[in-house]
């Protein structure tokens, strides 16, 4: 069909009176019109994402409906335990679209298990393991604006789900007709016990196992550590409170941002990689004791911070410099405690700081590299724990502001790096520093590795042919130097093929084919071009290293202005 027969066909379904307002509204839109039923939304990876409203490329009833529908068929079809978990963050639906997956779960004879209220998206990673459930959905669009929803989806391992079962379950939604009617209502369900709420045990167990990450929570106790916390309008609020408060931090939250709001009107983007996103907790830090500002994404599995610099402003750290100083951190105590099994590891994603790797090298821990996807470090958990080894899993973390010690979840965690933060700076203050001071010496010590991520946004019809032909473009002309740096090395994800191009050498990379290129400049850092999967647009992940600030910065400006050309 094209886009005109779709919106023909949802107007002709008999769809509640709402529903065909807001599509009578639209019908002389051109481009509203091509824009909701251009196509259907699509279901990848990592569930799916899109803007809520009526159409078959939009979030709503009808299309979350189809891909629990297509998940529940997926478990049916497996050995895997017939039980799911839910999860849903503040947005507008969420709570809605959370209970329309239980229903088609439960139609399918799948026992469903569902937060009672807002939960974090690694509470529902956590009680997908707990509760030996074959799969999970949290509702929930991440850091993207109010107008956006999504569907999370989860494997038994509490891993987001990966590329074959994600297969599975694109091509059961293909055969799934839409508006087909619920065979019984969501309360019909719950009194019948095919849905039941998850209990409060669940989340006391959960916090349990967070404390049980603390490297010194004595230390922490004693400091008197005063934080500036923002939930971002999201659910962070009760798990913060309930971790942190356990183990005395004193706290003051940005009240216009602590009770759950889908509109975030006071943070319109809640992505907390963005200085912007800490504005509030800004104005708050400058009339309070303040230590250290922590805020959490909407679904807090993502934490940033920022510091105040004595000069009444504030320093906002990337995710790549939180990352590498929580590694030092927990290594730097567990060697003192000599309590590091041999042959551990730390995982990070190929896009974060290489920084980690000197840092984990100094004390004696392996790094691996893994895909861009937090899934991909779970995986890494779940290969140790086929061999018992779980407990070699250090620290693992993205440059997203995601992070996580610990083999309780198989996602990043934003609670329990966020107790992981207050631990550092207790264990700073007490020595009469703070965090600014721990991030000079780390790079006093290692080396300043700076970092940048530009995001290219493509426009039109073809705009991810553009995308396909940047990548295509940047294959077949490599620059033999970026910012007066050499390029030294070429490693082609979507080959498997690494290639010195000072030797000639060509060897295999061991991980999973992707659309990712990475240009080496020696040991003078790197860039890596990917290509979204699910957007037009195309990222490139800068690494510039130098032995002073002003020459990484020197060089990173250098290979930016080039590449942007």
């Amino acid at each position: 069909m094209n886009y005109m027969e779709r919106y023909e066909f949802w107007c002709n379904a008999g769809l509640p009176e709402d529903v065909q307002n807001e599509l009578a509204a639209i019908r002389t839109d051109e481009e509203e019109l091509k824009g909701r039923f251009g196509g259907d939304l699509q279901f990848g990876t990592a569930g799916m994402r899109g803007i809520m409203g009526a159409g078959s490329n939009r979030l709503n009833r009808y299309t979350v409906r189809r891909a629990a529908q297509g998940m529940a068929a997926w478990l049916s079809g497996t050995e895997l335990p017939k039980i799911a978990a839910i999860g849903y963050d503040s947005r507008h639906n969420s709570r809605l679209f959370a209970e329309v997956c239980a229903v088609a779960f439960a139609e399918a004879g799948i026992r469903t298990w569902l937060y009672d209220r807002l939960a974090p998206t690694p509470m529902l990673s956590f009680a997908v393991r707990e509760l030996g459930c074959g799969c999970g959905i949290v509702i929930s669009a991440s850091h993207n604006a109010g107008a956006y929803n999504g569907v999370k989806c989860y494997g038994p391992d509490g891993c987001q789900m990966t590329d074959e079962p994600a297969a599975i379950v694109t091509a059961k939604i293909a055969d799934i007709p839409y508006f087909v009617p619920e065979s019984k209502s969501f309360h019909a369900f719950m009194a019948e016990g095919m849905i039941s709420y998850i209990g409060q045990d669940v989340w006391e167990k959960y916090y349990r196992t967070v404390l049980n990450e603390a490297v010194d929570p004595e230390m922490l106790k004693s400091a008197g550590l005063n934080i500036v916390y923002t939930p971002l309008c999201g659910t962070g609020m009760e798990p913060v409170h309930a971790v942190l408060g356990k183990l005395g931090v004193h706290i003051t939250t940005v009240a216009c941002q602590a009770k759950p709001d889908g509109d975030f009107k006071t943070c319109e983007y809640p992505n907390p990689e963005t200085d912007a996103a800490l504005n509030e907790s800004y104005k708050v830090a400058k009339t309070v004791p303040c230590d250290v500002i922590l805020g959490t994404d909407p679904d807090a599995d993502r934490v940033a911070i920022a510091v105040p610099d004595g000069k009444e402003s504030f320093v906002k750290l990337s995710g790549n410099e939180l990352g590498c100083l929580l590694l030092d951190y927990i290594l730097k105590a567990r060697t003192a405690r000599n309590d590091i099994p041999e042959g551990s590891i730390a995982v990070r994603s190929i896009v974060s700081s290489p920084l980690a790797d000197r840092i984990a090298k100094h004390y004696g821990v392996s790094m691996k590299a893994v895909l861009t996807g937090f899934k991909y470090i779970g995986g890494e958990i779940l290969e140790l724990e086929k061999k018992g080894e779980q407990n070699k899993f250090i620290f693992g973390f993205e440059e997203s502001c995601g992070y996580l010690k610990g083999t309780y979840a198989r996602d990043k965690d934003a609670i329990v790096a966020s107790m992981l933060v207050c631990e550092l700076a207790a264990s700073l203050k007490k020595q009469g520093k703070n965090i600014l001071d721990a991030l000079q010496e780390m790079y006093r010590t290692y080396g300043y590795y700076l970092a940048h991520v530009q995001s290219i946004e493509l426009t039109g019809a073809d705009a991810m042919e553009k995308a396909a032909k940047m990548m295509a473009d940047l294959r077949a002309d490599v620059p033999a130097s970026i910012g007066g740096a050499a390029v030294t090395g070429v490693r082609d994800y979507k080959t498997s093929v690494a290639k010195d191009l000072t030797t000639g050498e060509e060897t295999h990379i061991e991980l999973p084919k992707s659309n990712v290129l990475e240009l080496l400049l020696g040991s003078k850092g790197s860039v890596i071009a990917r290509p979204s999967g699910t957007e037009p647009k195309v990222k490139f992940y800068y690494t510039a290293v130098g032995e002073t600030k002003e020459a990484a910065k020197a060089l990173l400006d250098a290979m930016v202005a080039q590449m942007s050309k």
